[in-house]
């Protein structure tokens, strides 16, 4: 019988198929060491690229603070967000380092943003104090518009009206620095932050009773008596039409606790 095709006399694979074999594996071969180079030239750039990115070249080299900020200085801005030290721009989160910014007691909103290679800034808007509250030990508050304290100091802080509150349960305390009033100072806060150009300037105190009706003390000595905190742009309106044009000389109260319908004693 013949040989079989493909096979040689001795049995064994024919060369031709042995050597094409060889070369399909090598071929094979070839294939994953060049994968393999690809990948790990692809990890060591990668590698690279990060390791460049934290070189000084990629730090928050300029910090730039935007926005009007007189009671928050810059470099307190800057610190609060993790910016003092100069970090790297990749380790930066946006996010974590505005929430920071945000708990600092004037800071109402931030906003960071990075700009390669070297820059970030940082927008801010600060709370504005609306009354002044006296503390323990002749210590004063500084309040803005919600009975958040911006502030403590020794001296009260000139052109705002100094707020007093009567609650259920007796005076009402100033909160902490950074922290809120009680909930039995809404009205009179409410009072504060919508006075009007028309008088604001002469309102010297906000006295909130425990019923929650509000009374102002105007710095001519009349008694404004607000009642509820409904209404407000009405009884304002009653308050600085009374001032401009109504007699007022012996009188030592204004009543406007019923809209459109004041009353002077």
């Amino acid at each position: 019988m013949s040989p079989r095709a493909g096979a040689d006399p001795g049995g064994g694979i024919d060369p031709r198929i042995r050597k094409r074999r060889d070369e399909i594996e090598q071929g094979r071969a070839r294939r994953r060491a060049r994968r393999t180079a690809g990948v790990l030239g692809a990890a060591a750039l990668v590698a690279g690229g990060v390791a460049l990115l934290h070189t000084p070249w990629f730090d928050a080299q300029v910090v730039t603070v935007t926005g009007a900020h007189p009671h928050t200085p810059a470099s307190a801005i800057e610190a609060a967000a993790g910016l003092a030290h100069h970090p790297p721009l990749l380790s930066i989160d946006p996010g974590t380092a505005a929430a920071r910014v945000e708990s600092l007691p004037f800071i109402a909103s931030a906003q960071v943003r990075r700009h390669w290679p070297d820059g970030v800034t940082i927008a801010v808007t600060e709370r504005v104090p609306v009354a002044t509250m006296a503390g323990p030990a002749g210590s004063w508050s500084e309040l803005d518009g919600r009975g958040r304290t911006l502030a403590v100091g020794a001296a009260r802080a000139p052109g705002l009206p100094v707020l007093i509150v009567h609650g259920p349960t007796g005076p009402v305390p100033p909160a902490p620095t950074g922290s809120t009033l009680a909930p039995a100072a809404g009205p009179g806060l409410a009072v504060a932050r919508t006075l009007p150009a028309a008088f604001a300037a002469q309102v010297v105190s906000v006295t909130v009773a425990p019923d929650g009706t509000v009374d102002l003390a105007l710095d001519s000595g009349l008694t404004v008596q607000i009642g509820t905190d409904t209404d407000l742009t009405a009884k304002y309106e009653d308050v600085a039409a009374i001032i401009a044009h109504a007699p007022l000389q012996g009188a030592h109260t204004i009543d406007v606790t019923v809209p459109q319908s004041p009353t002077v004693s």
